[in-house]
């Protein structure tokens, strides 16, 4: 029986992970169809390898595209030019002002090499106060209606019931 090495293992250190994350990158980036076997394969491990390391701070999408960037030295001009929207955009993102649109989860998962249900949560955004001078008079009397929480999951919000 011939001795062959796998080519691929099973991730068990962070530095592997990275490792696996950075040639599924350059592998998905270059378009090779040569690949495809290697990146389906590496698709799997790196997945195994989420489920099981990924923190509850990080099920809250924001913070895990915070933990990637840092991770990644990637700052937010460069993650708004890579995805092909503002540096605005990006910051109200991060700052809980805007759920992650369909396009978004897409680009960031290709380019983090995550999979999509890991940005397409359901986290609480910011609610937007009108100043109180825009109020309409009968709403004075109640205002912690204006302030109700909203959910984003994926494209879209929910009001909190």
């Amino acid at each position: 029986m011939e001795n062959t090495a796998l080519l691929y293992k099973v991730i068990k250190t962070k530095e592997q992970y990275y490792e696996y994350c950075a040639l599924l990158e350059d592998f998905v980036m270059n378009d090779d169809i040569e690949k495809e076997d290697h990146i389906e394969l590496l698709h799997v491990l790196i997945d195994k390898w989420d489920d099981e390391n990924l923190s509850a701070r990080e099920s809250d999408p924001v913070q895990l595209l915070v933990t990637l960037m840092k991770e990644n030295s990637v700052k937010q001009i460069e993650l708004a030019e890579k995805l092909g929207v503002t540096k605005g955009y990006v910051s109200e993102i991060l700052s809980y002002k805007k759920g992650f649109s369909t396009t978004i989860i897409r680009k960031l998962s290709e380019l983090f090499a995550v999979r999509q249900e890991a940005f397409n949560r359901p986290y609480p955004l910011k609610a937007q106060l009108k100043p109180y001078a825009q109020l309409p008079e009968e709403s004075n009397e109640n205002l912690k209606s204006v302030a109700e929480p909203e959910m984003s999951y994926g494209k879209g919000t929910l009001k909190k019931k």
